[in-house]
């Protein structure tokens, strides 16, 4: 399947030219690169996320491919859709689909299913790519939505991810796609916003799942990101960085009703 870029236009440049020219400029340069196992990037217009989820790309040492996991927005597909053939399209070009490593996970766990329904008009994922392109063009790809409930089965599907990247001959990239707290005012939002990125510091994704239901926090990727801090766990993660955080009230200046937008690299 060639999966057509579905919001270049909407979230970010539709055009090579644009979405190149924006990126580099958001992208900050002399960075140091850290090895890392996983990282959380935002996946709203880039005009809000986009320097956030670019400072933070920017801090890591790239891997030939990524797994990008990522919540479900448009209610297609099944709890964990993975597309194991493919293509992915953006402005910048066609990101191959990694077929080895998706073919590994799932043989590992038997909740993934093989579902390109989940992604045709899924945002999450699509708006993480060109920032991915843009740092390796050689890059391929594994793509995860998630719209499961359950932690036990964030646990299993995480610790499957992460035999399937042991197994695996070259070095893979785990990308959570997420915003955290949405339309409540900036006090709000960051008070919230402080718990659920304290708790995905320390690697805890029980913790994150308790603190997300205790105080009703509208994170969309809390899935994704409880799944990847299980697979980092076991691939021997220890310790997670916040490298950016902001809101949408610090970009439109409306500190009313902001989303939350954080980067997180974890080690």
């Amino acid at each position: 399947m060639e999966r057509k870029a579905a919001v270049a236009g909407q979230f970010y440049p539709r055009d090579e030219a644009g979405l190149r020219a924006f990126i580099a400029r958001v992208l900050p340069n002399n960075v140091e690169e850290q090895q890392v196992i996983a990282v959380v990037l935002p996946h709203a217009g880039y005009v809000y996320s986009g320097s956030v989820a670019a400072q933070t790309i920017a801090s890591v040492a790239m891997r030939p491919t990524a797994i990008v996991l990522g919540p479900n927005h448009t209610g297609q597909g099944q709890p964990f859709s993975i597309m194991a053939r493919g293509v992915w399209r953006t402005p910048l070009g066609g990101v191959p689909v990694n077929e080895e490593l998706a073919d590994a996970i799932l043989r590992e766990s038997s909740l993934i299913t093989q579902d390109v329904s989940a992604h045709v008009y899924e945002h999450a994922i699509e708006v993480e790519i060109p920032f991915l392109q843009y740092r390796r063009p050689d890059i391929s790809l594994v793509p995860l939505v998630v719209a499961d409930f359950r932690l036990d089965h964030y646990q299993e599907v995480g610790e499957a991810i992460a035999r399937a990247i042991q197994q695996h001959p070259q070095p893979v990239l785990l990308v959570a796609s997420s915003d955290f707290n949405h339309y409540e005012p900036q006090a709000v939002t960051k008070r919230k916003d402080k718990l659920a990125i304290e708790a995905i510091l320390a690697l805890d994704s029980e913790g994150l799942i308790r603190v997300v239901r205790k105080e009703n926090i509208s994170m969309c990727g809390f899935a994704p990101v409880a799944v990847t801090l299980f697979a980092a766990k076991c691939l021997g993660a220890t310790s997670g960085t916040l490298v950016k955080y902001q809101t949408s009230g610090d970009v439109a200046g409306d500190y009313e009703r902001v989303v939350g937008y954080a980067g997180i690299t974890i080690r």
